[in-house]
């Protein structure tokens, strides 16, 4: 999803079917234009970064590089996995609770990311705390994959996916999915991700806790 950057293997438990020549260019293309975004930003930030020089170091035109990403910012957001978990929430058993499936998936989706992709992971959390216009497309594009999430949703339950219950529960999730990953960003990525993303679930499962179940005492 997009508040989370999954990783490179697939999560569904089938192998999808390979690719045409044509798809497999653009993926190319689509990586090659955010690892030279990626690299760029770590030298230099994200201001300074122009989609020229992304271009460049890509090797393609400007106008290839908004051809794949309308902004910059979609460069740094915008990845290839919210099928795939989608797929994956959908496959999970239909008796399992929906939030033990969503914990399911978000767990391997993390342990993936922080494997294979660790130092994304990091960057793409950062920016979104630090830059006004990251965290802006990031609340933008929460729409369209709340929607996607709707529809998985509604697949599980039998609900209908523009129905204002499973829309509200839908939203209120990719928001307190992105507030993990701010929360997570603004303490140094001290903790461990998959813990605050249950933390965060628990909530939805159980409501708030009392001020003594996270320590410190009741407030007075």
């Amino acid at each position: 999803m997009t508040v989370m950057t999954a990783a490179r293997t697939p999560l569904t438990p089938a192998d999808p079917p390979r690719p045409g020549l044509r798809e497999r260019k653009k993926t190319k293309t689509r990586e090659a234009i955010r690892t030279a975004a990626y690299s760029l930003i770590e030298e230099q930030g994200y201001e300074a970064t122009t989609v020229e020089q992304i271009a460049e170091r890509a090797e393609v035109s400007p106008s290839t590089v908004f051809r794949y990403f309308p902004t910059k910012e979609d460069i740094v957001l915008t990845d290839e996995y919210d099928q795939p978990l989608l797929a994956e929430l959908t496959a999970r058993p239909a008796d399992e609770p929906w939030l033990d499936s969503v914990r399911y998936v978000m767990r391997r989706a993390i342990g993936l990311a922080m494997a294979e992709q660790p130092d994304v992971t990091l960057l793409r959390a950062r920016l979104m705390l630090e830059v006004p216009a990251v965290r802006s497309r990031m609340t933008e594009s929460l729409s369209e994959t709340g929607r996607l999430l709707a529809e998985a949703i509604a697949v599980r339950t039998g609900l209908d996916a523009d129905g204002l219950e499973v829309r509200v529960h839908t939203m209120s999730l990719m928001g307190g999915l992105l507030e993990v990953s701010k929360y997570w960003a603004e303490r140094g990525h001290r903790d461990d991700f998959a813990d605050l993303v249950d933390r965060a679930l628990d909530v939805f499962e159980h409501g708030l806790p009392t001020a003594t179940s996270r320590g410190g005492g009741p407030r007075t």
